[in-house]
């Protein structure tokens, strides 16, 4: 075994309940892992030191794993839109917001919306822009970072850097690679923008400290991180254009990689840029709360062993639970379709899953016609994939391979970054 072969990197994810950390070598198998609920001494999961804890007790264990000094990088994700402000030796100068906190103040929202462009991500009260704008009156602010920023800084000592994924909905352009100069017509003050790199670029080796602390080698580099959904996707495995990624949740989100980017704000489809590649997606309302709604999960299993997925029941459902749809049709008032209702109930269960399979099947179509390549391959994570009798008729409905899914967890997402740094550091 050769001396690259035996190093590894390192991925974390953070995400609302707790940190996760994997081990990764040169060929991409996971060698370690470790997971940590949030720590916090206010049991809130808006508390940074909270999160720096679940990080440092999830690292701690990966790492007690494998031989430290072979790690040769390492790489952070965080939850989309979670900001912060900071001093310039990162400590926190007000409760972060997370993703899904709003900006209440009308007058900066109406700013972003007289100024940003259509497609821009910024759009919307919980957007990083709309944060900036609330955030950067706190006093002494040095910078206004994201939560992955923000963890990447206790390794590297640098608390003014972030990846183009994290920083798209504060108003980042992944085009021109830059952040727009109407940003500044909004009234931010933009020198409280960070440096931006892109996912998987080297940002800095460990500050000494940090390789200390963790007993790692003071050459490891620390790799510019993702958003947890970009991690997500990555996992999978999928990495060439036309890879599409399935999540069969309480709702059906679908993502797709990209050789040029889409955007659609009426979808609310923007694309994150990964490499050379655009990685595009959209959530529809459908999925598995429509058949929450009507069979119990056990009910379910039950029902999925009668069912023949080879022959259709010539049902045309569009399953929703209620008016309303995002994507792959944009219609608050779009009604749901789901009769008639068949006295059989496997054959019921049966036109849900095929009404949810034609929809997750049309949305692929309208990220071809709206730009990107046509699907050539598919992933499946979340729950619903692990229904057989569904997973036969997705299969018929959307006609390309079906493809095993290397990982579920966001954290092998981020070390193949990681794994990306590393080799453009030329550590691996």
């Amino acid at each position: 075994m050769s001396g690259d072969d035996r190093k590894l990197v390192v991925g974390i994810d953070i995400g609302t309940s707790g940190a996760r950390a994997v081990a990764m070598a040169a060929d991409g198998s996971v060698v370690a892992s470790g997971a940590a609920k949030l720590l916090s001494h206010s049991d809130d999961h808006r508390d940074p030191i909270g999160w720096w804890k679940a990080v440092q007790v999830a690292l701690a264990e990966a790492l007690g794993g494998i031989d430290r000094q072979k790690v040769s990088a390492l790489s952070i994700d965080g939850t989309s839109g979670t900001v912060l402000p900071v001093d310039p030796t990162g400590a926190p100068l007000a409760t972060p917001m997370m993703y899904n906190d709003p900006v209440g103040d009308r007058a900066l929202l109406d700013a972003i919306a007289n100024h940003a462009p259509r497609e821009s991500a910024a759009h919307g009260a919980t957007s990083g822009l709309a944060k900036l704008l609330a955030f950067q009156s706190v006093p002494d602010v040095f910078r206004v970072i994201h939560q992955a920023d923000w963890l990447a800084g206790h390794f590297t000592g640098l608390y003014d850097v972030s990846d183009e994924n994290n920083a798209l909905k504060t108003g980042y352009d992944p085009v021109s690679r830059s952040w727009p100069e109407w940003i500044g017509r909004t009234g931010a003050r933009v020198e409280l923008l960070p440096d931006v790199l892109p996912a998987g670029a080297p940002i800095a080796t460990i500050a000494p400290a940090a390789a200390e602390a963790f007993g790692l080698s003071a050459a490891v580099v620390v790799v510019a991180g993702t958003t947890d959904g970009c991690a997500s996707f990555l996992a999978t495995g999928a990495d060439q254009p036309g890879d599409g990624v399935s999540a069969l949740g309480t709702t059906l989100t679908v993502k797709m990689l990209s050789e040029r980017p889409l955007f659609a704000p009426e979808y609310g489809l923007y694309s994150h840029r990964i490499g050379e590649m655009w990685l595009a997606g959209g959530a529809s309302n459908t999925g598995g709360v429509v058949l929450a709604e009507h069979f119990l999960p056990e009910r379910i299993a039950v029902l999925s062993e009668k069912i023949n997925p080879v022959v259709d029941t010539g049902l045309d459902y569009y399953p929703l639970v209620k008016p309303g749809e995002r994507f792959p049709v944009a219609d608050p008032d779009f009604l749901p379709r789901m009769s008639p209702r068949p006295a059989d109930d496997a054959t019921f269960l049966k036109a849900i899953f095929e009404g949810i399979a034609g929809v997750e099947s049309l949305a692929y179509q309208r990220l071809t016609e709206l730009g990107g390549p046509a699907l050539r391959s598919l992933r499946s994570v979340g729950g619903g994939a692990k229904n057989v009798a569904w997973t036969a008729i997705r299969m018929r409905k959307l006609g390309v391979p079906f493809l095993p899914v290397l990982s579920e967890e966001a954290a092998a997402g981020t070390a193949r970054l990681a794994l990306a740094g590393a080799r453009k550091a030329g550590v691996l």
